[in-house]
């Protein structure tokens, strides 16, 4: 038995040109017994003369393998035959039948009766087809079980439904993998068996789980709201098994899904809330024909503004970054994935400039140049600790950075400017909440300001897949066997998807009619700590603790970085105003007359002039109320102070 197998394994590794040979010799022995058998049970005797079957047979076999030719029989892959695979055959034979008929009719040989014809092509269709459909068995079921090696993992499918059952046919190429069953919310799924497996209520989860010892449950649910999925993961992550889930319905409606579709649970089926559905007129209302420039384009929440302005057909896009690969990158996913071509076959005009917004020749050129229409400025730096190192360098990008921006558009008549901000902007603890702060007061004075151009800001929490996430980094933790590491265990954070922010960006600007913040309905806040838990479970691992000391990977608290918050807000003083879109709102705070900003900027620009941390940190701390510099701007200030003490 096993010579048998390791010879039929050698047979499906082989190379095309001796598959279809041997199917060809596997189809010529099924015509042959066939002419026999038809023979047989026309004539109704064994006494079968030889050369008319012999005749019969090549007449019969030469028509096959036309038709077969034809449609593609030889081509096709047993692995992989289904309803097509038969309508095919069924095709070939009949078409074979007819050219068999003919011939037998025209050439009259003695000996061969014509209702043997149609007898023949009954017996030979339906061996051909339930020949594909062992094979089929053998190759992708019974094969698979007799060279297994080491362990497998158990399986189960939450979900039967049609996702589920095509998740369940791709398994059966992976030996290492076995199908245990399914669970399923259809009162009507459950207690059937789909693929010979039986399909369980979610009622029965944790006993089924248990005793089958599952290792893996793959969540087939592409159609479910994301509050219902949530609700399923939390109980399976009370299993300690592993979770999985198929794409959503966008991605499985783009072809057959398998499990190579199939990817570790994502942060926002966690979140309990369903998405942000955008308003498709206001998301096109500030950019459908219009020229369009984005700032930071290569960054995570300009890289996808590009994407999403780019559907809602702009006359001309500028893709503006400071950082040549980022650009490049952005360009290049533009043009591979055809984006720069309208659905009418028209190429839209996209421009790319390698430009800082920092340096007021430089932007003061390019929007002279190009005139947009539209501005959204996503160029900041972001990285809390890394900007608490480098005060001067923050100020500098994200505060001078927006003010010659700002400027050039005023100066250009940009309709709309766009600020992309933060929810650290609100009481800031760190250099970075304290610019972008900065940057708001900008746009609010110049607000006042008359002028054409409509100037606002948008602010929101953390993004989820933007660069610096903890989610990637978490799971990078765990795949190198933890730990993994928060700065406190009740530190909480306001989660949305990068399609969300960018969506908001957009809506905002369309909606702005100068000086306000818009922010995002964000639901609930998510302490880390609970969500490091929850992936580590749904990894299929358990949390190290005290109560559970021989637990897979253990969380370390390593204290707030500098300037890190316990928790963030989106509002400074004021109440948030409900705007045309039902999940949107708007605000408008407290500012600085521009006459008096003004004077602070100037100080600011000195400072970075001179390269004095000390005195740029000032100018920050009595422009933005409550900023409190970290321990170590304090500790420079009072060096600072010592040594200017000294020196008189």
């Amino acid at each position: 038995m096993q010579y048998f197998v390791v010879q039929l394994r050698r047979l499906i590794l082989a190379n095309g040109a001796i598959k279809r040979a041997t199917l060809v010799l596997l189809d010529i022995v099924i015509a042959a017994l066939s002419a026999i058998l038809s023979f047989w049970l026309r004539l109704g005797t064994w006494e079968i003369s030889f050369v008319p079957v012999a005749i019969f047979f090549g007449l019969a076999i030469s028509a096959w393998l036309v038709a077969a030719q034809i449609f593609g029989i030889y081509r096709q892959i047993i692995r992989y035959a289904g309803v097509r695979t038969v309508r095919d055959i069924v095709a070939a034979s009949f078409v074979h039948s007819v050219v068999l008929v003919v011939a037998v009719v025209a050439l009259g040989v003695v000996g061969i009766p014509r209702t043997a014809s149609i007898i023949y092509v009954v017996i030979f269709t339906a061996a051909v087809i339930s020949s594909r459909a062992i094979m089929r068995v053998i190759i992708s079921d019974l094969l698979p079980s007799r060279v297994r090696r080491g362990r497998q993992r158990t399986v189960f499918i939450y979900g039967a439904g049609k996702s589920g059952q095509e998740l369940a046919l791709s398994m059966r190429s992976h030996p290492e993998m076995r199908l245990a069953g399914f669970f399923d919310d259809n009162v009507h799924m459950q207690g059937r068996r789909v693929d010979g497996v039986t399909v369980w209520s979610p009622e029965n989860l944790a006993n089924v789980l248990r005793n089958d010892a599952v290792d893996e449950v793959i969540l087939a649910l592409p159609r479910v709201n994301r509050a219902r999925r949530a609700e399923i993961v939390s109980m399976l992550e009370r299993q300690s098994v592993r979770v999985r889930t198929v794409p959503d319905m966008t991605s499985v409606l783009s072809g057959q899904v398998s499990l190579k579709d199939v990817h570790e649970v994502r942060v926002e089926d966690l979140l309990g809330r369903e998405p942000v559905a955008p308003d498709l007129h206001l998301l096109g209302s500030s950019i459908a024909g219009k020229v369009v420039l984005i700032t930071g384009a290569g960054g995570s929440i300009g890289a996808e503004l590009v994407r999403q302005v780019r559907k809602m057909r702009p006359r001309q896009l500028i893709l503006l970054d400071v950082s040549e690969s980022a650009l490049f990158a952005i360009e290049q996913q533009i043009i591979a994935g055809g984006l720069e071509i309208e659905p009418e076959g028209r190429s839209i005009d996209l421009r790319v400039e390698l430009c800082n917004c920092s340096d007021e020749a430089s932007i003061g050129r390019v929007l002279a140049q190009y005139r947009p229409d539209t501005l959204f400025h996503a160029a900041a730096y972001k990285h809390v600790p890394m900007l608490e190192a480098n005060p001067l360098s923050a100020a500098r990008n994200n505060v001078l950075g927006t003010l010659a921006t700002a400027k050039a558009a005023r100066a250009c008549g940009v309709e709309r400017f766009v600020l992309v901000s933060t929810d650290k902007a609100v009481r800031p603890t760190n250099i970075m909440g304290a610019t972008k702060r900065i940057c708001e007061l900008i746009l609010q004075a110049m607000a006042t300001e008359p002028d054409r151009t409509i100037f606002t800001m948008v602010r929101f929490g953390n993004v989820l897949g933007s660069s610096g996430s903890v989610v990637p980094h978490f799971r990078r933790q765990i795949e190198n066997g933890g730990p993994v590491t928060v700065t406190h265990r009740s530190i909480t954070r306001y989660f949305m998807t990068i399609p969300e922010a960018a969506q908001l960006v957009i809506q905002a600007g369309a909606m702005a009619r100068s000086g306000e913040v818009f922010l995002l309905e964000m639901g609930e806040a998510v302490r880390i700590a609970a969500l490091a838990e929850t992936m580590i479970r749904l990894s299929g691992l358990t949390v190290r603790s005290e109560e559970n000391p021989d637990g897979d990977i253990e969380i370390v608290e390593t204290g707030l970085r500098p300037g890190e918050k316990l928790f963030e807000e989106l509002l400074i003083d004021s109440t948030a105003r409900p705007t045309a879109h039902s999940r949107i709102y708007s605000a408008e705070e407290a500012m600085i007359p521009w006459r008096e900003l003004e004077g602070y900027l100037m100080a600011l620009q000195d400072a970075l002039a001179e390269g004095d941390v000390v005195a740029a940190v000032a100018v920050v701390e009595k422009i933005v109320p409550g900023y409190q510099p970290s321990d170590a701007f304090r500790q420079m200030r009072q060096r600072a102070g010592a040594g200017r003490q000294v020196a008189n």
